[in-house]
C-alpha cells in the first residue's frame, strides 16, 4: 500500500492510503530504504518540503555526489531520471537525485518506476499539486512512493516549530519569543532558520551551550536598524529607481553610511512586505492589507510600501531576501569588500524592480 501525506482531509486521489506523520517521512529521508524509489515532497509550504529534502542530503553525507535534475529537462527526455538513477558515481561513492518540477516530470517518474533494477534515491521537491495532478495520481499509486504533503503551522504548531528550530541552533527560545518570530518570519522555516543563526552568533549559542532568548533578546537584534535613514535606498530598490539608488550608493561608498544599515533596513521591508504580500495572496486588497497596518507603516512611506506591494509577488520576495542574507553573512568574512558586494546587490534588486513596473 503506497504511503500519503498527514495534510488537511485527504483528496479522493488518496484515500484509502497509509497517512505519514512527518516524524515518519523525517525518520525515512534519515535511513533512506532501498526499497523506496521516490521520496515525493509536495504542497503549498515549498520550504517545508526543501527543509525535509535537505535531512536526505545530510543523510547521504558531504561525500556523496548529488544530481539535480528539473522537470523541463526530464519532459524532454522522460528516460533521463531512471538512467541517472541507475548509473554508477565517477568517484565509486554514495549517489542521489534531487529533482524539482511537478507534472512535468509524470512521464519521468512513471519510466523510473517501470524499471526493474533498484538505483540510487531520488527525492522530487514538487511545490503544491492540484487533487488533479497527474503525477500524483502516479506516484501515490504505487508501493515504492512514499509522499508527503507540507503546509504551513499555524498557532501553537508554528510556535512549537520556532522553538525545535531553535534548540538546532543552541537557543532556548521563550514561548512569546516563539511566537514574535514565527509571526515576522511568516513562518517560512528558510527565513526562521536565518534568523535564528543571526541570534545565536549574537548569543554565542550552539547546541552543546545553550543560551536563553526572549522577546528582548529578538528586539535587541533588530535595534540600530533605524540608527541609518535608510528608507530611501530601501524604496529606490523595491521600487526600481536606479537614477535615486545611485544617489544613495554615493553615500555609502563614501562611508557616510555603511552597507550592514542598508542591508538590514532593506531584509526589514522585504519581510514586512512578504507578510503583507501573503494577505494580497488570500484575496485581500492591497488597500485593505495597508489599512490594517495602520501606524506600523509611516505615513510617508505608505505610496512606496502600496507600489512595492503590487509588483513584488510572494516567491520573489522570498528569493530577494534570502540574497539580502547572503550578503550580510558574506560581508562578516575578513578582508571581504563589503560595499561592492552590497550595491551590486541593491542594483541587481532594483532592476528587477524596474522590469516589474
Amino acid at each position: 500500500m503506497p504511503y500519503t501525506h498527514n495534510g488537511p482531509e485527504p483528496n479522493d486521489e488518496t484515500s484509502g492510503t497509509m497517512k505519514v506523520k512527518e516524524s515518519q517521512i523525517s525518520r525515512a529521508l534519515d535511513n533512506p530504504d532501498g526499497a523506496i524509489r521516490l521520496y515525493l515532497l509536495y504542497g503549498p509550504d515549498d520550504s517545508g518540503s526543501r527543509a525535509l529534502a535537505a535531512r536526505l542530503d545530510r543523510a547521504m553525507g558531504s561525500d556523496a555526489e548529488r544530481i539535480d535534475l528539473a522537470g523541463a529537462t526530464l519532459k524532454e527526455d522522460p528516460a533521463l531520471l531512471a538512467d541517472e538513477a541507475a548509473s554508477i558515481s565517477l568517484f565509486g561513492g554514495k549517489r542521489y537525485i534531487r529533482v524539482t518540477g511537478g507534472d512535468d516530470c509524470t512521464t519521468a517518474v512513471q519510466v523510473l518506476l517501470e524499471t526493474a533494477t533498484t538505483g540510487d534515491p531520488v527525492v522530487l521537491v514538487a511545490g503544491a499539486l492540484k487533487p488533479s495532478s497527474t503525477l500524483l495520481k502516479l506516484a501515490l499509486a504505487d508501493a515504492r512512493v512514499l509522499g508527503y504533503a507540507s503546509y504551513k503551522p499555524e498557532g501553537s504548531t508554528a510556535d512549537e516549530l520556532a522553538i525545535t528550530l531553535g534548540r538546532s541552533y543552541g537557543l532556548r527560545l521563550s514561548k512569546s519569543a516563539a511566537q514574535q518570530l514565527a509571526t515576522n518570519c511568516l513562518v517560512d522555516r528558510a527565513i526562521m532558520a536565518r534568523e535564528l543563526e543571526k541570534i545565536a552568533l549574537y548569543l554565542d549559542a550552539a547546541p552543546d551551550r545553550p543560551r536563553d532568548a526572549d522577546v528582548e533578546v529578538l528586539d535587541m537584534i533588530g535595534a540600530g536598524l533605524d540608527e541609518a535613514d535608510t528608507g530611501l535606498l530601501v524604496d529606490a530598490v523595491l521600487s526600481g529607481k536606479l537614477p535615486a539608488l545611485a544617489a544613495e550608493l554615493a553615500a555609502m561608498t563614501d562611508g557616510t553610511a555603511g552597507p550592514i544599515p542598508m542591508l538590514r533596513g532593506l531584509s526589514r521591508r522585504l519581510l514586512m512586505l512578504a507578510g503583507m504580500r501573503s494577505e494580497v495572496d488570500r484575496g485581500n486588497s492591497v488597500g485593505s492589507v495597508l489599512g490594517a497596518a495602520g501606524k506600523s507603516i509611516f505615513y510617508k512611506e505608505r505610496d512606496a510600501v502600496a507600489n512595492q506591494l503590487s509588483k513584488w509577488t510572494s516567491p520573489r520576495l522570498r528569493i530577494a531576501a534570502g540574497r539580502v542574507f547572503s550578503i550580510e553573512q558574506s560581508l562578516k568574512k575578513p578582508k571581504c569588500a563589503g560595499e561592492v558586494l552590497a550595491a551590486d546587490e541593491f542594483i541587481a534588486i532594483s532592476r528587477v524592480a524596474e522590469r516589474l513596473s
